[in-house]
Order: structure tokens, then sequence, then C-alpha cells
């Protein structure tokens, strides 16, 4: 089976390193981007199979970010998997997260193990479709 890529935009430096360990020991390719611009950016570029975003980002906020890619002329972006994984809990953060295009919210500290549930089913879905 291939390898699949996820794009993990985190501006916390020893969050995103230990969310990249993880990641690669599940098997997974990651490139990490450390601001909503870079993010972006790196989203147009490599088209990862699903992205987990955070929302307080320097440069471009995550709500921007997915939003963006949402309305991306390219459908093959505009449908990638998205997880906010971000310190906003309240139920307006959640809210704003789906409207602006959000597959699923995760309040921070992620749970590893939840996480990858959800990847995996977000991912198993998007090969369904």
């Amino acid at each position: 089976m291939e390898q699949k890529t996820i794009l993990l935009v985190e501006d916390d430096a020893d969050l995103a390193e230990c969310e990249m360990l993880y990641l690669r020991r599940e098997g997974y390719r990651v490139i990490c981007a450390n601001d909503g611009e870079i993010g972006l950016n790196e989203a147009i570029e490599y088209c990862p199979d699903l992205i987990i975003l955070d929302l307080n980002l320097p440069s471009l906020p995550g709500e921007e970010v997915c939003k963006a890619i949402r309305e991306h002329d390219n459908e093959e972006i505009a449908s990638i998997p998205i997880i906010m994984v971000t310190g906003k809990a309240s139920e307006v953060d959640r809210i704003v997260g789906r409207v602006v295009g959000a597959n699923d919210y995760m309040v921070k500290p992620a749970d590893h193990k939840e996480l990858s549930q959800k990847i995996k089913g977000l991912l198993d879905k998007s090969l369904s479709v």
C-alpha cells in the first residue's frame, strides 16, 4: 500500500516534533509547516492526503487556511480532509471550524489514539469516494 502523506500545520515546535514522531511511527509521511501561510502553500504544492491544522498560527489563522483550501480551484486540493487540532475549545469554535470546512475538530492536547482513528476514518472515506 502507498504511504499516505499528512501535512501538519503547527507553530509550537515541541508539539509539532511530538506529533511528527507519532505520525511517522504510524507509517505516514509527514510534511510540517510552522505558520498558516507556509501551510497553505505546502497544501497547494504537495496536495497531501490529509491536513492536521492548528488555528492559532502566525501569518494566517487556521480558519483562513482551511477556507482558502476549500475554495481552491483544483478540486483535488479543495477536497483534502482537514482535522483541526487546537486549543480553542468552545462550541462556537467548533461550529466555526465546520463552517469553514474542517472535516473534524479536536482540542489539544489531542489523544493520539483518537487522532489516529479520525485520520484512518477520513483516509478510508476519501478512498471510497
